[in-house]
């Protein structure tokens, strides 16, 4: 969706490149989101860390996302109007700067953007 808009975004592979620790808590703050909301749960050792538990701290759980970065949920989004944490990806339209081009459907095949550029809302 991105890209739909003509901007070729810079990814980062954050699993080769992880954020440090302050650029992480920060990400995380400007999305709006707490710590413990920005955390993969699903293939990762989430579980078996025991991060499920309430007693962790969220410095806890930063260390955590930190040594092991497949649990830091994904993709986070920056762009001068914010931060989002793009889950479910057509979460990415509420900052992007620029219109989207042309009609764009996500790769499980549903609509998000119709032929005339603009968002599907769906039901």
């Amino acid at each position: 969706m991105i890209r739909n808009t003509g901007i070729e975004p810079l990814v980062i592979d954050y699993l080769n490149t992880p954020p440090d620790r302050q650029t992480l808590k920060a990400l995380i703050a400007q999305a709006g989101l707490t710590v413990r909301e920005a955390i993969r749960e699903k293939g990762t050792p989430y579980m078996e860390l025991g991060l499920g538990s309430p007693s962790k701290s969220d410095d806890e759980l930063l260390d955590a996302m930190i040594q092991h970065p497949l649990l830091i949920n994904r993709p986070f989004v920056v762009t001068p109007l914010g931060v989002r944490l793009c889950r479910p990806s057509e979460l990415v339209l509420d900052i992007l700067e620029q219109p989207q081009q042309h009609a764009f459907n996500k790769e499980d095949g549903e609509r998000v953007i119709d032929e005339n550029g603009q968002r599907v809302q769906h039901g």
